[in-house]
């Protein structure tokens, strides 16, 4: 796969790579859990609405690009690794909950470049797999908001995102090998 770097200077690419780099101040404003959990609360909305404004305006402005599939979903990787990662560190999510985040997202980061280097072309992210971001964050909403674990409502969110974690890990696996079967099959 040939990628493209003027591929960067659109409008929906640059707001994967605004999202991108917010990772940063996440990480060093969760130092201080709970002076600052309410401005990461914020960026975190922000990054959503880049995330949801990055997919539309691709769309919209046809500007869909081999970069843009690279970007966006590693932005939101990268963003969501390190607010689990650091919310782990500090003892606000179990090590189950962290691990099973860590581990899908690197694991169909892994399988991404796989399956590119097998096909030549980079795979979109699904339904499935969006799903399973928004799900998780909206357990870290939930918990920079300090809704209180026990009510219902949380764990509705906390269990949704783990059956979310799951059946998309295992969506992108399935996805992957149909995609790889085709390709080995039209090149016989």
């Amino acid at each position: 796969m040939k990628v493209n770097f003027k591929e960067l200077l659109n409008s929906s690419n640059m707001l994967s790579l605004v999202r991108l780099f917010l990772a940063v101040p996440l990480w060093l404003l969760l130092d201080n859990f709970y002076e600052n959990r309410m401005i990461v609360f914020a960026l975190c909305i922000f990054a959503l609405f880049t995330d949801l404004m990055d997919g539309y305006l691709a769309r919209k402005l046809k500007q869909v690009t081999e970069m843009g599939k690279i970007i966006d979903p590693l932005a939101d990787k990268i963003g969501i690794g390190a607010v689990v990662i650091k919310l782990f560190l500090i003892g606000q999510i179990p090590a189950y909950y962290f691990w099973m985040v860590i581990l899908r997202d690197v694991f169909i980061f892994l399988g991404g470049i796989y399956v590119t280097n097998k096909i030549g072309k980079v795979l979109p992210s699904n339904m499935l797999g969006k799903l399973s971001v928004i799900s998780i964050g909206f357990v870290i909403l939930a918990i920079l908001l300090n809704v209180d674990r026990s009510l219902i409502i949380f764990k509705l969110l906390y269990g949704t995102s783990l059956i979310l974690i799951v059946g998309s890990f295992i969506g992108y696996v399935v996805r992957a090998m149909e995609f790889i079967k085709k390709k080995n099959y039209e090149s016989v």
